[in-house]
């Protein structure tokens, strides 16, 4: 909308900065307004919720000792994720170019992914018996979401790109000259952290591969922050490092010169990421002044799934798949550590690999105090930043 704005002003004579056109500035300005709307609309948001009753059903049913630990949280309010999500789509609305094909997409997962979430809260809310949606049919409808992405990727949008190089005339090329890989294989070409070149190209019978992996992503990275998403400030504060590296990797990809230098994917119009990302930095990090020990609201279903699987879209529209697994690293982990501990239990007969999953309430029963497991994951997720940060130069 301030793309418009400042159009329509020039066209009627007035001296506008072009500062506004260039996405250093919008993401600045996004970041910006998103902390502070959010932080504004904070307490009149609580107070509805709580109004609502929207408390925390505290489940904690394969770890009955938790129960004493957490009985404090059952009357916090949830569906915090409301408050992020209407910031966030508003911080979009103001900041970002309304016609790229990228903000479209973010648009369409933060309210589909969002109210998938948003309806698995209200039902638990509703009843505090009820498990929500059915997992299958969330994880169903997670895949579905996931898929018409990864279709859309590998259909529609090489030829987006391909229409925005001829119209910029600088290139035919996606990458830098030295890579060589064209908008026709963008979305089939991977990258791993340290190192330059490719390093893997799948065409032909391999496509349903890379499909595979944009589904895998998208899906389990929405997965992953939801199961985060069990102590005071936690998932909000691993969030704010993923996100950083991400809108920093989206800045430098639309630059063709400095992607040329790094040696990093050159994505035309990945500014509009940087802006989007900037944007949700914000409203995570305003979010966590309501969230943070002892928190006012949680964010529940409503945010974690629909942060995680905009982060995975993010990742796979950036082509760091493979990045997000080392600077998400505590989000894998905790991941992991469900996947396992439902293995070990079924293979093993009842036998159990952490006294409680995921990986943050098995820490808890060994007896850390919340605030220092919260702390610790933080700076576990902080260094995997870092390294990953390192990555960009370090090639």
């Amino acid at each position: 909308m301030i793309l418009w704005l400042v159009d329509f002003l020039k066209e009627m004579g007035c001296n506008v900065p072009l500062a506004f056109y260039q996405y250093s500035t919008r993401m600045v300005l996004a970041a910006i307004f998103a902390l502070v709307f959010t932080v504004l609309l904070g307490p009149w948001t609580i107070k509805k919720l709580g109004y609502l009753k929207t408390g925390s059903s505290v489940r904690v049913e394969d770890c009955p000792e938790l129960a004493k630990i957490h009985e404090k949280k059952r009357n916090t309010p949830t569906m915090g994720g409301v408050l992020i999500l209407t910031t966030l789509l508003f911080s979009m609305l103001l900041f970002m170019d309304l016609s790229n094909i990228f903000t479209k997409w973010f648009f369409f997962g933060a309210i589909f992914l969002g109210s998938l979430g948003g309806v698995d809260d209200y039902l638990k809310m509703k009843n505090k018996n009820s498990k929500g949606i059915a997992s299958r049919f969330k994880f169903l409808f997670q895949l579905l979401f996931s898929a018409v992405f990864a279709l859309y990727l590998f259909s529609s949008m090489p030829k987006q790109l391909d229409a925005k190089l001829v119209n910029k005339k600088p290139t035919t090329q996606i990458l830098s000259k030295k890579l060589d890989v064209t908008t026709t294989t963008l979305y089939t070409t991977y990258f791993i952290p340290f190192k330059k070149a490719p390093f893997l190209k799948m065409g032909g019978v391999f496509m349903s591969l890379a499909f595979l992996i944009t589904v895998c992503a998208v899906t389990g990275t929405s997965n992953a922050v939801n199961l985060s998403d069990g102590l005071d400030g936690l998932a909000s504060g691993l969030l704010l490092p993923v996100v950083f590296v991400l809108a920093l990797f989206a800045f430098l990809s639309n630059h063709l010169s400095i992607a040329n230098y790094l040696n990093i994917v050159y994505i035309p119009g990945s500014g509009e990421i940087g802006v989007f990302l900037s944007a949700l930095a914000g409203c995570v990090l305003g979010f966590l002044w309501f969230n943070g020990l002892p928190a006012e609201v949680f964010m529940g279903d409503t945010g974690s799934l629909a942060l995680g699987g905009l982060i995975g879209m993010a990742a796979v529209m950036l082509r760091r798949e493979i990045l997000l697994i080392l600077v998400g690293f505590v989000f894998v982990a905790e991941a992991l550590s469900v996947i396992l501990q439902v293995a070990s239990f079924r293979l093993r007969k009842g036998k159990r690999i952490f006294r409680c999953a995921p990986l943050h309430h098995h820490f808890e029963m060994e007896g850390w105090p919340e605030s220092k497991v919260v702390l610790r994951f933080w700076m576990v997720g902080f260094l995997f930043a870092l390294i990953s940060l390192a990555s960009i130069k370090f090639q």
